[in-house]
């Protein structure tokens, strides 16, 4: 029976490392991948595990966030008793059922397999592979724009574009979000650092790679987002007598220097009218907190709500495009009511609170990364968003639990 369940262990782990490989890539597999990794943990005998097979829990408490991410779920399936569009509800909880599946698995643990240093490098070259197929696929694509044709694109591919960069920064997301490409490089930076800090030669080389698509994917958010976890990271690095010394001086030279990106940024240049939604969005979103604040108006049900106040307002470009919050904190709002959206800031902000030493930077550079992000974008509102935070708070678990495979 051991054997039997050694044998599923391995093929658990070898589906978890499927999935951290194919983040950085179109989410079509990503979804089956992360189906499969359930499955496997649960055949592998979770609630009948035996103590030598699984991670040991040393009464850590990065399992805290891990539990208020459940009550924060639970708490929006719950809103299905009093919401008006039950289908849309039951939308938001099929596209959530992954919060189900992987919110057991960061309690209860993992097997003995697990390694974060060999999950982090896997995710680290998926990230430096990803870089130079996306700018191949691109490249091919601008040159032979039939293949756009025969792939039926054609109606969402900006033929307009009057040079290279503009036709990658503004059709990239057609193949990988921007925002979400980009956070997923930043996490595989973050783990580069952590696993081979002492071997620079190798940073070198693999930084540059993998930071190289933001400028090229025209991701302004994550432009900003990079510089602040830069700041954090050195500020980190600091000795304890000397951070708050240098502190400021850091702080002020990473915002001079996003400032002055962000002036120059292609895409800030040209400025129209798709940056006036979210400042517009945001402000119609806000304008009735009686209608939602108290308990909110359901999972799922933001969305037809802005369209409402879009109609009322006579935007009807933003009705027919049924633009979304475009921002996580007021989709939350919207939805979960000022109770959710409390339970869900603890929970994030729980995270870096709860990791020891041993993973506390991995912990604080991933929550900036996710809260920052979610200003400008639903991270959670696409499938590759919630795989990203699966991936990333089990990765801060292993770190943190620092457990040793057997050998």
């Amino acid at each position: 029976m051991n054997r039997y369940q050694d044998i599923i262990g391995r093929i658990n782990y070898g589906l978890f490392l499927t999935v951290v490989a194919l983040l950085p890539f179109p989410q079509i597999a990503l979804r089956y991948a992360v189906v499969l990794w359930g499955i496997s943990w649960l055949l592998e005998g979770r609630w009948l595990r035996k103590p030598e097979l699984c991670l040991r829990q040393s009464g850590s408490l990065i399992q805290i966030p891990i539990l208020l991410f459940g009550v924060w779920i639970i708490w929006k399936a719950l809103s299905g008793i009093w919401c008006a569009d039950h289908a849309a509800w039951a939308w938001q909880m099929e596209r959530y059922l992954t919060f189900f599946c992987i919110i057991p698995i960061g309690i209860w643990g993992v097997n003995s397999h697990y390694d974060w240093r060999k999950a982090g490098k896997v995710l680290v070259w998926s990230c430096v592979a990803a870089v130079p197929l996306y700018m191949i696929l691109m490249t091919t694509l601008y040159h032979h724009r039939e293949i756009i044709d025969m792939l039926q694109w054609k109606a969402d591919w900006d033929y307009s574009c009057t040079n290279w960069y503009a036709f990658v920064s503004t059709n990239i997301s057609h193949v990988k979000h921007r925002l979400f490409l980009c956070s997923i490089e930043l996490l595989g930076v973050i783990m580069a650092v952590q696993i081979w800090r002492e071997d620079v030669r190798k940073l070198i080389w693999m930084l540059p790679v993998m930071l190289a698509i933001i400028p090229l994917s025209g991701s302004r958010q994550s432009l900003l987002t990079g510089i602040v976890l830069l700041c954090v990271a050195v500020i980190y690095a600091l000795p304890q007598q000397k951070r708050l010394r240098y502190s400021l001086v850091i702080l002020l030279s990473g915002t001079l220097i996003g400032g002055g990106l962000l002036y120059f940024h292609p895409r800030t240049q040209e400025v129209g009218e798709e940056d006036a939604i979210r400042p517009t969005v945001w402000s119609l979103a806000l304008q009735h907190p009686s209608d939602y604040l108290l308990y909110g108006l359901g999972a799922g049900q933001s969305t037809s709500y802005l369209v409402e106040r879009y109609e009322e307002e006579g935007l009807e470009f933003y009705a027919a495009k049924r633009i979304h919050a475009h921002n996580q904190y007021v989709e939350e709002l919207l939805e979960t009511g000022i109770f959710g959206l409390l339970l869900f800031l603890f929970a994030w902000l729980s995270i870096a609170f709860c990791t020891k030493k041993r993973g506390r930077l991995t912990a604080i550079l991933f929550t900036i990364l996710f809260m920052l992000n979610m200003l400008t974008d639903c991270m959670f509102g696409v499938f590759c968003g919630i795989a990203l935070w699966a991936v990333g708070l089990l990765l801060i678990r292993l770190q943190e639990e620092h457990y040793n495979p057997r050998r």
